[in-house]
């Protein structure tokens, strides 16, 4: 095959000193017409190659087969009524669905298909109002970062005149009265630079329903450090913001506190120094829930007195154990805990003390997700997937324990014809590392079977069992799927995570070579 050429310039550039030779600098003009070409050559080389495949059109056939069937998100309450999406089968976006009850008919909130002829429009996030009242909602169009949000009256199915512009790296968040929501937002860049320069000095604002983007609130700013984020979160009781300020993707954050119902008491730095991850669980009055990995590489959650906020006087509720704490939600007084156990899901329920009350049976070696609730929920939606199960909801009765079934997906396949298995292989350095091996029961082992190896690595992102069509296309035609939870991920916590960051990045790869060596003995 011969690939279509990539001219090499003899452009360069000076930086400390050192000439660097930069010769595809041209292909970062993304709107010339050389590039456009080179591009349109490249293209047309990978779908002459693709369309020469016999088994395509089968596979092709197949996977539209399978991906056609009806996918729901697991429901969450706002203001008593259920919230979820909802794929007819093959819809390229998820539609948004309400009902009253449980036994109500559902109707149709938001369908991002609609927004636009050609699918370039698409639901970027969204919010629903403490009431279940009003609907924001933010549009993204081309895959840009860019998101324009709107409000929308959920009984009427209007949209109200409220419409924000340059927000960005930002979901909203509803004060608890309904009144408005907090969002980060940038000022309005030059119009050569909207959709190409690089974005400082992120601000923190406030916006009241039925008024303009010119009159929200600034809540915080920082013009000393441009490169900062920020995210608002109003406690339960309506009492404070909790404010979290970010540095790209360090999951490590600083924390502030403004009281809401004393507007002349300054914000108060809470926690500083980008020391570690907290994540704001729930509040009862002046005590404050945070999930962290402060001096807990597998997490734990601690509560904090803004009377007394001094590390010395903070709680543990719940202590760090030898598994990962992936989660944590704060529903109807009681502590929701999904933990990861060699890269799987267990669920286990705590109350306000810490003492473990309930540790609820999830359906097998798979994931689970979901947990959406308010503090005055008395039962919670989840989902379960794996290798082999399609996402399936369950939903879960805090006051009886139960865990009943409550929509499972219908696929043209059997479950029962594949079986998964979980291994541990050394690495180069000794390290056992976890590896899930996923094939039709009955399968023949004979030093030729096509192995598909899977693995990531990094941003402290977990890879847990989840269903995939396509790899269940190349199971069924023979193939074995292979996952391998290599370092940099998230699967062990803090310290693993770092293990395979920096200048211990050559663990990951040593990790997956490791990996194919072990499929391959």
């Amino acid at each position: 095959m011969k690939y279509p050429p990539a001219r090499r310039s003899d452009f360069s550039e000076t930086l400390h000193g050192i000439e660097v030779p930069d010769p595809y600098r041209w292909m970062e003009d993304i709107d010339s017409e050389e590039t456009h070409a080179w591009i349109k050559a490249q293209n047309k080389t990978t779908n002459d190659f693709l369309s020469q495949i016999p088994e395509r059109d089968t596979i092709k056939s197949r996977m539209t087969e399978l991906w056609n069937y009806e996918k729901y998100s697991a429901p969450f309450r706002r203001g008593g009524r259920l919230f979820y999406f909802h794929n007819d089968g093959l819809q390229n976006q998820n539609v948004l669905l309400w009902q009253e009850s449980l036994e109500d008919e559902p109707k149709e909130l938001l369908d991002p298909n609609t927004l636009s002829d050609d699918g370039t429009v698409a639901l970027n996030t969204f919010a629903i109002s403490p009431n279940g009242k009003l609907l924001a909602y933010g549009l993204s169009a081309s895959g840009s970062d860019w998101v324009e949000w709107y409000v929308r009256d959920i009984d009427s199915g209007k949209d109200l005149d409220d419409h924000l512009k340059w927000v960005k790296f930002s979901d909203a968040s509803w004060s608890k009265d309904s009144s408005g929501f907090y969002y980060a937002g940038y000022d309005e860049p030059k119009t050569e630079e909207a959709f190409k320069g690089t974005n400082y000095h992120q601000k923190l604002y406030f916006h009241k329903i039925n008024s303009s983007q010119s009159e929200d609130t600034l809540i915080y700013k920082d013009d000393d450090q441009p490169k900062y984020g920020f995210w608002g979160q109003e406690t339960d009781d309506g009492k404070y913001l909790v404010i979290y300020i970010r540095q790209g993707t360090l999951r490590k954050f600083n924390i502030l506190i403004k009281d809401l119902k004393n507007k002349n008491t300054p914000i108060v730095e809470l926690l500083m120094g980008f020391k570690a991850l907290y994540e704001y669980t729930g509040s009862d009055g002046t005590t404050f829930y945070f999930e962290t990995d402060h001096n807990a590489p597998m997490n734990r959650l601690l509560a904090i007195d803004l009377d007394h906020p001094e590390e010395e006087n903070w709680q543990t509720i719940i202590a760090e154990s030898s598994e990962k704490l992936e989660s944590v939600s704060y529903v109807s007084g009681e502590f929701l805990a999904t933990y990861l156990v060699d890269a799987t899901s267990v669920l286990r329920v705590f109350d306000k003390t810490g003492k473990l009350i309930d540790e609820p049976q999830v359906p097998g070696l798979g994931t689970i997700a979901g947990f959406g609730g308010e503090p005055e929920d008395t039962d919670v939606f989840f989902l379960f997937t794996s290798f082999t199960t399609p996402s399936t909801i369950y939903r879960y009765k805090l006051a009886t324990r139960e865990v009943n079934l409550y929509r499972t997906p219908s696929l043209n396949f059997n479950p029962e014809d594949y079986v998964t298995k979980q291994v541990f292989y050394p690495s180069k350095d000794g390290t056992l590392i976890p590896m899930f091996i996923t094939q039709k029961k009955g399968l023949e082992i004979n030093g030729a079977t096509p192995t598909h190896l899977h693995g990531y690595g990094g941003f402290n992102i977990s890879r847990l069992p989840e269903f995939s069509v396509p790899y269940l296309v190349w199971m069924e035609m023979g193939g074995i799927y292979a996952v391998a939870n290599l370092r940099g991920g998230g699967e062990y916590g803090k310290n693993l995570h770092e293990a395979g960051m920096k200048h211990n990045k050559q663990n990951v790869f040593d990790d997956f070579f490791a990996a194919a060596e072990y499929l391959i003995d």
